[in-house]
């Protein structure tokens, strides 16, 4: 199948063809026949999967039909948690829509309101909008909602993790009760299944791929080590040049400005960008970032949601997430559109749990890196060094004392004989 089967009209299947699409994704076959007949639609999809355009190019088409001259409401509201997910979805407005006479506003926080004030006076058809900034525009009579029919929530449980929920339902109390309503989300959790019930009538289930499972393009990989080492092991990876470019998460706005320090003490390129840098800073960075000014982009979760980048080679987990479905969400950064990509993480002793848990949800467990040039030597909350084996533990440690862990690459044995707990991975 290719797009034209799907009854997209001729100046958006010229933007896609420019846009070096041939086929649609999964995602997008089975979601735009659907929004094209006007029907609510759930769609439950793993980051990369061309979920942008499965609503996009329904939004543009329906309003480039039934647009009038001189007239332009807002016709369509896309909320999303993050401001660089909103530049990046109106970038893609923009994209597909090239040959359309329609316009796509992205408004956030962090920035003068100043600009967006002035292009909302001049008339927009589509609004991609994170919460807070929505509901002060609208309670400054600044932005008006009552043309909207057609209404997306992307990254619901996203929105849940950021605690948008109160102001997403007062938003919802806002617009026409008649509206198409879509909602995208990567994982659903119990919450997501409670705005599925306020927003959603009768909707048609979209799921190109089960539930918090991770893309089979993406070769994932965890080093065990002691957290002293987790910069010198970046830094070695990059210098052994199998990095082109990396995407690094560390847990804390801190602990990623750190990082950035360290690399380019050791004459590593890196940015950081995270929630304490301004709209200016982030923006630059990820530029320079794309444009391959500089090889790694240090992000905490929040800042790095929505960041799509071409030919992303590598997603490096400096810390391990506490949530599993957040690692679903960073390492989808890369093998993105069929795409190859490699995700690495680091593990200290205290992060083991978080292993565990990430392998539950995505039901397969994540190898072991075949050579470890620091091995975990740590193996508890308050170690004393010189009491630890000096081999990686692998997944298996010996419970009193007895049995015996993964043995060390090479070829030590005695591997999580002391100071151990057991652990395991299952599948589920």
């Amino acid at each position: 199948m290719d797009f034209k089967d799907l009854g997209i009209i001729d100046p958006i299947l010229k933007a896609l063809e420019e846009e070096g699409y041939t086929e649609p994704s999964p995602i997008q076959e089975q979601a735009i026949p659907h929004l094209f007949a006007g029907r609510d639609l759930l769609g439950c999809a793993q980051t990369g999967t061309g979920k942008t355009a499965a609503f996009a190019i329904p939004i543009l088409q329906k309003i480039v039909k039934e647009k009038k001259e001189g007239y332009t409401p807002i016709r369509a509201l896309i909320l999303t948690p993050t401001r660089e997910l909103a530049l990046q979805i109106e970038e893609s407005f923009h994209a597909y829509g090239i040959h359309l006479r329609l316009k796509a506003l992205a408004i956030f926080g962090g920035v003068s309101q100043k600009p967006q004030v002035d292009k909302l006076k001049k008339g927009v058809d589509i609004v991609v909008a994170t919460p807070g900034r929505l509901i002060d525009l609208y309670n400054q009579g600044l932005v008006h909602l009552n043309n909207v029919d057609i209404f997306v929530l992307d990254e619901a449980d996203r929105m849940l993790d950021m605690g948008f929920v109160h102001d997403v339902k007062r938003i919802i109390a806002k617009l026409p009760e008649k509206r198409q309503n879509l909602l995208f989300s990567a994982t659903m959790p119990d919450g997501v299944h409670g705005l599925i019930n306020t927003i959603l009538h009768n909707p048609i289930r979209v799921e190109v791929a089960p539930a918090s499972s991770t893309v089979d393009s993406i070769e994932q990989m965890v080093y065990f080590l002691d957290k002293n080492n987790k910069q010198k092991l970046l830094a070695d990876l990059i210098k052994a040049g199998d990095i082109d470019s990396a995407l690094v998460f560390t847990r804390t706005k801190h602990g990623a400005d750190k990082v950035v320090k360290e690399l380019v003490r050791l004459k590593i390129p890196a940015l950081a960008i995270h929630g304490n840098k301004s709209q200016t800073a982030r923006v630059r960075a990820l530029e320079s970032f794309k444009a391959r000014e500089v090889r790694v982009l240090v992000a905490t979760d929040i800042a790095a949601r929505g960041i799509d980048i071409d030919e992303l080679s590598h997603v490096v987990n400096y810390d391990i997430p506490n949530i599993p479905e957040t690692y679903v969400h960073r390492i989808g950064r890369t093998g993105r559109a069929g795409l190859e990509g490699k995700a690495i993480s680091f593990c200290m002793y205290e992060e083991m749990q978080f292993i565990r848990d990430i392998e539950k949800i995505i039901g397969k467990n994540i190898p072991e890196a075949p050579t470890q040039p620091y091995p975990m030597e740590v193996f508890e909350s308050d170690p004393v060094p010189a009491q630890r084996p000096r081999s990686a533990p692998g997944r298996n440690f010996s419970s009193g004392g007895k049995g015996q862990g993964r043995p060390h690459p090479s070829g030590k044995k005695g591997a999580g004989q002391a100071h151990t707990k057991q652990y395991s991975s299952k599948k589920v």
